[in-house]
């Protein structure tokens, strides 16, 4: 597997884990996570969008720590958020993400912790194998 052939397996990985816990939180199929940065999602009062204005402008770690430093993994529009968060993360380049000190195997991390700590366990193993066959 080249550099950017892992790049992109770690983002198809990112939003398939996306879609799955929105399917599993909200009970319904969804065939694509749709990303819009007025979606209205909120991590304890502060927009989602104000999360990915602070990536754009390269704070990524600042972004990061301020939404896991708030959410309450119990709520699920707060969860959403914060997939939604590292679906958007994912799609950076790497030379973004470099620049601002972080990576893809970062973004892949923090989406691994964000279903662990929200109770969806092994969700991102079971999508992995999914991805290799």
């Amino acid at each position: 597997m080249t550099f950017d052939d892992e790049k992109d397996y770690i983002m198809r990985i990112i939003k398939e884990v996306a879609r799955v816990l929105f399917s599993l939180m909200l009970g319904k199929k969804y065939v694509a996570v749709e990303m819009e940065k007025d979606n209205g999602y909120e991590v304890s009062g502060k927009k989602l969008e104000d999360f990915l204005m602070m990536i754009d402008q390269g704070m990524i770690n600042e972004a990061e720590n301020q939404l896991l430093d708030n959410i309450d993994y119990s709520d699920k529009e707060n969860v959403a958020a914060a997939a939604l968060f590292y679906q958007y993360l994912s799609e950076k380049s790497e030379s973004f993400l470099t620049e601002h000190d972080f990576s893809k195997g970062e973004v892949l991390d923090g989406m691994n912790r964000l279903v662990q700590k929200a109770g969806y366990g092994d969700l991102l193993n079971i999508v992995e194998g999914l991805q290799v066959l």
